[in-house]
């Protein structure tokens, strides 16, 4: 039997970032940066050099070496060297590109020097989606809290080390010590907040439901019922579909068509297999079912779906067409 931990394990290991844009940002007093909306996208600043504040949500912290925040659901913000300072927005200022994903920014008046590393992430997989729906609207990290983890001082001081000297292979080392940065600062949060224990994270750490939750995740091609799913849950087909139903807040074969079609969604936008091998995958025998079902939940066909292009730094904020939704938060 697998453990409940195993369960969430699942949901962890589909947090594959798409369309990662990073951003080393030297900054020099005065300056600030206003970021807009960013759809979909989460995104995340490390400072790894110097302090800064930051502006979301009508609320003001300071940020100072070490710390690590997220936003996950793409709120506007401003970061700023010190309180009312005019801005500039995010897309105006030149970078220097590095690589297609990674780049370089240096602005400001001069003074006291901030670094940050910026990051602006996309996840593909439905499972990550609902994971990332969960979280709070910032999320912050002290990497010198002393109940932090050794893990984050020590990648964050990594993290640093090469942004001062950006080394042949610099680039990729920095969007892969990003990429660890951003799941572990999830699994802390998920270790430590009593809102992690609600709603879908509540129902896939339930040692029945994430069972079956496991189960269907992993195979959605599979012809489930409710009472194939009640039986992976070992509870009664009633039982089950209440509990089911409360914790996630839809009955069990709507979430099972919801998921069906946000994994038909991630493998179409791979742009690597067709529509009718699509639906079969997802358990449509028939490809018209699978367009009519996927026309309801996102409003057009599967075959205008064309595969994402990445551009890197964006003139406009990016976004996706249709917002992610599962379940509800």
């Amino acid at each position: 039997m697998r453990g409940v931990d195993d369960l969430l394990g699942e949901a962890l290991h589909h947090l594959h970032l798409t369309g990662a844009l990073y951003c080393r940002a030297e900054l020099t007093a005065p300056w600030a940066v206003a970021v807009p909306p960013m759809g979909s996208y989460l995104t995340f600043q490390v400072v790894t050099a110097g302090r800064c504040v930051l502006e979301v949500g009508g609320e003001t912290r300071t940020l100072t070496e070490g710390s690590l925040t997220l936003i996950p659901h793409g709120a506007p913000h401003v970061l700023r060297s010190g309180p009312g300072l005019p801005t500039t927005p995010l897309f105006d200022i030149p970078v220097d590109r590095v690589s297609d994903h990674y780049e370089i920014m240096r602005h400001g008046g001069g003074g006291a020097p901030t670094q940050l590393t910026y990051g602006v992430v996309h996840f593909a997989h439905p499972a990550a989606h609902h994971l990332l729906a969960q979280l709070p609207d910032v999320l912050t990290i002290d990497a010198w809290d002393e109940d932090t983890e050794a893990w984050l001082h020590t990648t964050i001081r990594y993290m640093a080390h090469e942004a001062r000297a950006l080394r042949p292979g610099g680039e990729t080392v920095m969007t892969r010590l990003a990429d660890v940065l951003v799941i572990q600062a999830i699994r802390t949060w998920l270790a430590r907040a009593p809102e992690a224990s609600a709603g879908w994270l509540a129902a896939i750490r339930d040692p029945h439901l994430g069972r079956a939750l496991a189960a269907l995740h992993r195979t959605p091609s599979h012809p489930w019922t409710v009472a194939t799913l009640a039986a992976e849950a070992t509870m009664s087909r009633s039982t089950f579909a209440a509990k089911f139903a409360s914790l996630t807040g839809i009955p069990p074969m709507q979430y099972l068509t919801r998921w069906r079609m946000h994994t038909a969604r991630a493998t179409l936008a791979e742009g690597t297999t067709t529509v009718a091998t699509t639906a079969s995958r997802v358990g449509y025998q028939s490809e018209a079912a699978f367009s009519r079902a996927y026309k309801r939940t996102f409003g057009t066909p599967p075959s205008t779906h064309k595969p994402p292009t990445h551009t890197p730094w964006p003139t406009t904020p990016p976004a996706l067409p249709v917002p992610y939704e599962l379940a509800p938060s």
